[in-house]
C-alpha cells in the first residue's frame, strides 16, 4: 500500500482522480482508491486479450465525449483523461490504444460526436436555453485556436515532458483546467461523503471557478467551452475534413440566401465551408434552408446526392427531346 510519498506505479488512474480534485486526501480514502483499482486491475488482466491490457489497464473502455470517470455513476474513461494516464505514466509515452479510438470515431462521426453525444456539450445547450440576452461569438473566431494550443501544451507536451523524480507526468488538463470532472466527479462525491467535503482545498475552488465561469458564459454564448478550450473537440476539429459524415450543399439548389449561415450558432457558413472545423452538425442549417439545399452525407466519394444533381440536367435534355419528337 503505497503512502503520500510513494508512487502508485500501475495505478495512474487512481492517482489522476486524487490528484485532480484533492489536495490533503485521507489515507483511508487514498486506500479504498488503492483496493477498488488493484481488484479492476487483476480481474482486468485475467480476461483482457494480450496485448491490449497494457494501455487499458490504465483507462478502463473509452467513451467518445468529455466524461469524468471520477463520476461515481461513469461508465466509461474520459479519452483525455486516459489519454493523460498513459502519457503521465513511468512506463509509457504514447497512448496508441486511445489514439487509436479517437482517430476512429474522428473519421466515423467528426465532431457530431460534439454535437450529439457529449454530456458537457449537452450540459452548455441546457444553460443557454436560459431566457436571457444572447451574445455572439463571430468577432471572438480568434479564440477557437486557443483549444488547439490546449490540446498540444497541456494533454500531450505537459504530462509527457514535465514529470517527477519517479518519472511521472501530471494529467494538467484534467487537473488544472476541465470543469466537467468538478461537474460530474468532485461535486457529487463530496456532496455524498462528509471526508471527501473536509479534504477539498485551493485546488477545487480555483476549478469550481472555471466551471462557474463557463457555466455563466454558456448562459450569454453558445456552448464557449467547445468553441474556444475543449481539447477533445480540437481533437474531432482536425478530422471533420475526412469524416465520413460531412454536410452537403446542393449548388443548384442554393439560392444564397444567407439563412443557413444565420441560423448556425457555431459561426459557420456551410455554404463556403460544409465540412469546417468548427462544424457540430447540429442540423440547424439544414432546418434553416428554404430550398433543402443542405443535407447530411454520410460515405465514401462523393455521395448518391451529388451524382442525382449531375444526373439532372441530362434527364430534363431527353425529357425535352421526348416531347419535340412527339410533336
Amino acid at each position: 500500500m503505497g503512502t503520500d510519498a510513494e508512487p502508485f506505479g500501475d495505478l495512474v488512474v487512481g492517482e489522476m482522480f486524487v490528484t485532480a480534485h484533492f489536495e490533503h486526501p485521507s489515507a483511508l480514502f487514498r486506500e479504498v482508491l488503492d483496493r477498488q483499482f488493484d481488484h479492476f486491475q487483476q480481474v482486468f488482466r485475467r480476461y483482457a486479450p494480450a496485448g491490449i491490457d497494457r494501455q487499458l489497464r490504465f483507462t478502463g473502455f473509452g467513451l467518445p465525449g468529455l466524461n469524468c470517470y471520477s463520476c461515481p455513476a461513469a461508465s466509461g474513461a474520459c479519452p483525455i483523461g486516459a489519454f493523460q494516464a498513459v502519457v503521465g505514466s513511468s512506463k509509457f509515452r504514447f497512448s496508441y490504444y486511445i489514439t487509436g479510438f479517437l482517430l476512429l470515431l474522428g473519421v466515423l462521426l467528426g465532431r457530431f460526436i460534439c454535437g450529439f453525444l457529449c454530456p458537457f456539450g449537452w450540459f452548455q445547450e441546457l444553460l443557454h436555453k436560459i431566457p436571457t440576452k444572447k451574445l455572439s461569438t463571430r468577432r471572438l473566431k480568434p479564440l477557437t485556436y486557443l483549444k488547439y494550443a490546449i490540446l498540444l501544451v497541456a494533454v500531450f507536451l505537459l504530462p509527457a515532458f514535465l514529470v517527477n523524480d519517479v518519472g511521472m507526468g501530471d494529467p494538467y488538463f484534467c487537473k488544472y483546467l476541465c470543469p466537467q470532472g468538478v461537474l460530474e466527479g468532485a461535486i457529487p462525491l463530496s456532496l455524498a461523503n462528509s471526508g471527501i467535503r473536509g479534504a477539498l482545498g485551493s485546488l477545487f475552488t480555483w476549478k469550481f471557478t472555471i466551471l462557474l465561469a463557463v457555466a455563466v458564459l454558456s448562459v450569454l454564448f453558445y456552448r464557449p467551452f467547445c468553441k474556444w478550450l475543449c481539447p477533445l473537440g480540437a481533437f474531432y476539429a482536425l478530422l471533420n475534413h475526412v469524416s465520413l459524415f460531412q454536410m452537403k450543399v446542393d449548388e443548384n439548389k442554393c439560392v444564397s440566401c444567407g439563412k443557413c449561415a444565420k441560423a448556425c450558432k457555431m459561426d459557420v457558413d456551410v455554404t463556403k465551408t460544409p465540412n469546417h472545423t468548427e462544424c457540430i452538425r447540429c442540423g440547424m442549417c439544414v432546418q434553416a434552408c428554404p430550398t433543402n439545399a443542405v443535407r447530411f452525407r454520410y460515405g465514401f466519394g462523393e455521395g448518391k446526392d451529388k451524382r442525382k444533381a449531375a444526373d439532372r440536367p441530362l434527364r430534363n435534355d431527353n425529357t425535352h427531346k421526348e416531347k419535340q419528337n412527339h410533336e
